[in-house]
């Protein structure tokens, strides 16, 4: 049975998840679920009561079903031969180019980061997750987040932190309900709930998802992986 990994978004912006160009992926950030998730699974992202945009603690801001999962250093590769788009560009007027989740360079032996919205205080969580996450079968809702019907509330993650085993008897009916939206795989019902800067982006948003990054490796219900 495919295991339903659930967390909190604090803050949607674009960069983890990022669901543009066809693809979603999560290459920074929840290191643990990147980890510990596999192909067959689904990583689902519900609000925040303190979004920017409201409560919306009980709706689902993304869901994805892991359809492939690859080191960092082959999505690297992979970004450079195939998605280009993807590798970050901070000058771009394009919001989607400076979320690219693409953000270290594995071509050399000490992994520079690139411009992106992480900082070097980043890098030791963000690595410890060894795999990025990808899904061409996603749900994205960004700042049109779907509320849960009543009899799935039990997959929210107050704070933060991960579900994921403690979510076994709600998968299947999970599963159900987000195709019976109707939405097509690949969809981007709305945009996301914070806009990245241009400037200095990593000095609002690197400290900020550190201390969610590090929580997520202290607390988690199932022992993570550490193959991709």
């Amino acid at each position: 049975m495919s295991t339903l990994f659930s967390y909190c978004i604090p803050y949607d912006d674009g960069a983890a998840p990022n669901p543009f160009w066809g693809l979603c992926t999560l290459a920074i950030c929840k290191p643990r679920i990147r980890r510990s998730a596999n192909v067959g699974d689904w990583v689902v992202g519900t609000g925040s009561a303190l979004s920017p945009i409201g409560d919306i603690s009980d709706k689902v801001v993304y869901a994805m079903l892991v359809t492939q999962k690859m080191t960092m250093a082959d999505y690297d590769r992979f970004t450079w031969s195939k998605l280009s788009r993807k590798i970050p560009l901070m000058t771009s007027t394009d919001p989607r180019r400076r979320a690219g989740d693409s953000i270290y360079d594995f071509s050399t032996s000490t992994t520079p980061l690139r411009p992106s919205v992480h900082g070097e205080g980043n890098k030791e969580t963000d690595l410890s997750g060894k795999c990025v996450l990808l899904s061409d079968h996603f749900f994205y809702f960004g700042d049109r987040p779907v509320a849960l019907p009543e009899e799935l509330l039990g997959i929210v993650k107050q704070g933060q932190g991960c579900r994921s085993h403690a979510n076994e008897s709600y998968v299947n009916d999970f599963i159900h309900w987000i195709h019976s939206l109707g939405y097509p795989p690949a969809t981007l019902v709305g945009a996301p709930q914070l806009e990245i800067a241009a400037e200095s982006p990593s000095s609002v948003c690197g400290p900020r998802d550190r201390k969610e990054d590090e929580t997520d490796l202290e607390e988690y219900d199932s022992p993570p992986s550490n193959r991709c």
